[in-house]
């Protein structure tokens, strides 16, 4: 039987904070109930705020907690060229396509027509305005030519080719605290034309969470409940790509006092400030539902 294998895979543009160390230490309780092994991942794809102070801040934070995994740590920024052979893969097969929208002028054109016919217009699981394929439709040399000219643009995943290549139903395994498995459908075409990577970042979460989970031989994989829809997307990328699918469970997120998820964007108290007030680790274990190590 194959050795389970966890990861907890923080993207490091802030501090962590206690929903951090709830998915993390979750992954922990799991590894260890079942003998698996217990990796950390750094997802690093975003350059210019994934900053390394705060790679090292994450480290010192999960020793802090008792956490412990193998090393050496993959950090997402050093495999660039991985994702790009994927991609171009992808793009030799006619699965992508250039696209020189930008996320203002999707959301103009939805809001335009929201107001004009009164219909809502379609939304991604995220309540992003669903694209809808403009750029699908260029010639090929025009799209060269703009993309030549220097012009931004992404690389949008063909969901009508993709779901063609790989037709499905589509489904995954996820597993609850007591360790019980069920299958779950999945719905990847409310993902519409996701992007998969832009110019000046050659990868994606979606793409480079994907490719990494494979390379690293990941059974088992343990995140938040935000990235549950996710989950439909990644099992269409694995299918497209020959990858296998592992295992789910996706936890309830930690609130703050006002009832709203844990966020580095809202601010959320990160750890080292519970560390500079004298706050132990067994303390934060206990307020989060675990034992000491």
């Amino acid at each position: 039987m194959t050795q389970p294998v966890f990861r907890f895979a923080p993207s490091p543009n802030g501090r962590l904070h206690l929903g951090h160390a709830y998915s993390a230490l979750l992954n922990e309780r799991f590894a260890r109930a079942l003998g698996g092994r217990l990796l950390l991942r750094i997802e690093d794809i975003d350059v210019t705020r994934c900053l390394p102070d705060y790679i090292a801040a994450a480290e010192s934070d999960l020793a802090w907690l008792g956490l412990t995994w193998e090393r050496p740590v993959r950090r997402q920024s050093g495999h660039f060229g991985a994702y790009r052979a994927v991609l171009d893969g992808l793009r030799a097969r006619g699965l992508v396509y250039p696209c020189f929208c930008t996320r203002r002028g999707i959301a103009e054109a939805a809001a335009a027509h929201e107001h004009a016919t009164g219909e809502r217009w379609p939304r991604d699981p995220d309540g992003s305005p669903l694209y809808p394929g403009t750029c699908r439709a260029l010639a090929p040399g025009e799209a060269a030519r703009r993309i030549a000219a220097g012009e931004p643009h992404a690389w949008r995943l063909s969901s009508p080719a993709a779901l063609a290549a790989a037709p499905g139903p589509f489904s995954y395994r996820r597993f609850d605290e007591a360790l019980r498995q069920e299958t779950v459908p999945a719905d990847p075409a409310r993902w519409g034309d996701v992007v998969l990577a832009r110019k000046e970042i050659p990868t994606s979460y979606h793409l480079s969470v994907v490719h990494d989970d494979a390379a690293q031989g990941i059974t088992h994989v343990v995140r938040g409940g935000d990235l549950e829809a996710a989950t439909d997307l990644h099992v269409l990328l694995q299918r497209l790509l020959g990858l296998p699918t592992p295992l789910y469970h996706h936890h309830g997120l930690v609130p703050d006092e006002a009832g709203r998820k844990l966020a580095k964007s809202l601010g959320s108290r990160p750890l080292a400030e519970l560390r500079a007030e004298g706050v132990t680790p067994d303390a934060v274990r206990a307020r989060l539902g675990f034992a000491p190590p």
